[in-house]
């Protein structure tokens, strides 16, 4: 039986992925208070937070699990993805059994839960995309993420263009050829499916999708980006990349600018749009005074992952880590009070690429040539430091292409090559702005201050480092400004920052840049001769 809204077109989608339509109670684009009674009489764990947040456990895994991803080599597919470090051949064969082990498991229950949304806000280039899961949670969550229909899109949904099938309680077959493991995050482009398998962790279905926009996007002439995106009054849109850590959500989150999103957009010739409908915040640590937005963000239809609580009050601990340091929010974007609605800009002016450097060598901001905007964009560096991971007990170089490598499709040249055309087109502007560390590397000297990195990007937005002096870095190529307002003259140069007795910087710089060389090996057969140029040099 169907419960909720549905079109004429619902059932047979069911029957085509093998639903038993007769034993099983289909509720369909439920509203948040449903989803939250589902979730407080069906799925332990569940509580409501002091603020109305629902409160929940995602089960044995706490984060995504990217070596479990499997792509299917399908013809006309085969010859285009990146197989290798990301990508990995499965066979249609292998898909259909964990489709059938999906579409088996999500059979027994009593319910499932379906959602249908939208990836990308811009109507000309947006996926429909369905949702079929056995978990209330996992539908809410969803729900969030993608961008709501309205009740009349919703009656005329049709059929989608993508499904997920997520039985993430029931595991693979660890013996069906081309499994790692008894979790599977299977996608084909042929049948224009995901199957996910043994996790419950609902990150994977939000980045499947970018997986799949990452995809689609590119064979529709449109860049889809790993970055923040945000724009002032005057509509200048600034394009934030950036691993973890570097700053990406802090910075972007500017008060004085609206906020279009915070993790996936796409580069289209009208402008940029955001994937998502909602965001996926860290909740880590997480406080009313240094991120007020996504703090109060966190009421009636957010979706708390993993958080400890007290179970009297139920007031959230954000510092607590007894399930996992991965604790995440996920809400959807209008409940960010400076966000743009919908969520389109138009051409971005500014660029900026944050790296967080616990060498201390790189300058806290530095423009980059278009040649070296696709060489460090390819590269995607930044940097973790002792004890952020286990066995991590110096700074150590991490290198993620394109700032999201996981989710990569295609070679990174090709995303880079589109970006180089589209800044050319746009005359956008580059920056590499260093949100680590100065006045000597990690346990040395300092993390550039907060203030000091806002000091920055505010000059980017205000014209004035697009015509300060600049002079050039050594070994990388930097144009570094010698002026900024805010930030003093010895912190801009990171050579005169550092104290003699901290070592020699010209030897940590060519450390770091041997580093980038060695990483990028592994694009030269396809890279360009100028992107090739803009390596540093030792």
């Amino acid at each position: 039986m169907f419960y909720g809204i549905i079109d004429d077109t619902c059932e047979q989608t069911f029957k085509n992925e093998g639903i038993d339509l007769s034993r099983i109670d289909v509720k369909l684009n439920m509203t948040p208070a449903q989803l939250y009674e589902d979730a407080l009489i069906y799925e332990k764990g569940s509580a409501i937070s002091s603020v109305g947040a629902l409160m929940t456990i995602s089960g044995k895994k706490t984060g995504r699990s990217p070596k479990d991803k499997r792509i299917t080599a399908d013809e006309g597919v085969v010859d285009e993805v990146w197989w290798g470090p990301v990508n990995t051949k499965l066979s249609q064969h292998s898909f259909d059994i964990n489709h059938e082990r999906a579409v088996d498991y999500l059979n027994t229950q009593d319910r499932v839960y379906v959602v249908d949304g939208f990836a990308g806000w811009d109507p000309k280039y947006r996926l429909k995309v369905r949702v079929i899961c056995a978990r209330p949670y996992h539908a809410l969550f969803m729900r969030n993420m993608l961008i709501r229909p309205t009740k009349e899109e919703i009656e005329h949904f049709g059929e989608p263009d993508f499904t997920i099938l997520n039985a993430g309680k029931f595991p693979a077959n660890r013996f069906t050829e081309g499994m790692g493991s008894e979790t599977s995050i299977a996608l084909s482009f042929k049948k224009r499916q995901m199957v996910i398998l043994g996790t419950e962790y609902a990150g994977e279905m939000k980045k499947g999708v970018f997986t799949v926009m990452h995809y689609y996007m590119p064979k529709a002439g449109v860049l889809s980006l790993h970055s923040s995106v945000n724009v002032g009054d005057s509509g200048d849109a600034t394009l934030f990349f950036g691993l973890s850590g570097t700053g990406k959500t802090t910075l972007s989150a500017d008060p004085k600018r609206f906020l279009v999103g915070d993790d996936e957009h796409c580069w289209s010739d009208d402008g940029v749009f955001n994937i998502e409908g909602g965001c996926y915040a860290k909740a880590i640590n997480l406080s009313a005074e240094k991120e007020p937005e996504i703090f109060n963000a966190i009421r009636f239809g957010t979706v708390l992952e993993n958080v400890d609580y007290d179970p009297l009050s139920r007031t959230v601990d954000y510092d607590g880590i007894s399930i996992t340091e991965n604790t995440r929010a996920s809400y959807p974007i209008e409940y960010i009070p400076n966000a743009l609605i919908p969520c389109i800009a138009g051409h971005p002016k500014n660029i900026i690429m944050l790296t967080c450097d616990a060498f201390g060598v790189l300058p806290p901001v530095s423009k980059l040539s278009p040649s070296q905007a696709m060489y460090h964009f390819i590269s995607g560096y930044t940097a973790k430091v002792a004890g952020t991971e286990e066995g991590v007990t110096e700074p150590e170089a991490t290198f993620s292409a394109c700032f999201g490598q996981p989710f990569l499709v295609f070679h990174p040249v090709k995303y880079a090559t589109m970006l180089a055309e589209k800044m050319k087109q746009h005359k956008a502007n580059v920056w590499l702005i260093n949100s680590g560390w100065n006045g000597g590397p990690y346990g040395v000297g300092k993390r550039i201050s907060l203030k000091y990195t806002r000091a920055i990007i505010d000059a980017i937005h205000s014209g004035e480092l697009e015509n300060a002096k600049f002079s050039t870095s050594p070994i990388f190529g930097f144009s570094v400004p010698e002026t900024c307002t805010g930030v003093p003259s010895e912190v801009l140069n990171p050579e005169k920052s550092w104290p003699s007795a901290s070592g020699s910087y010209i030897d940590s710089v060519k450390h770091l840049a041997t580093l980038f060389i060695n990483n990028f090996k592994t694009f030269e057969d396809q890279a360009t001769p100028d992107i090739l140029e803009s390596a540093p040099k030792v």
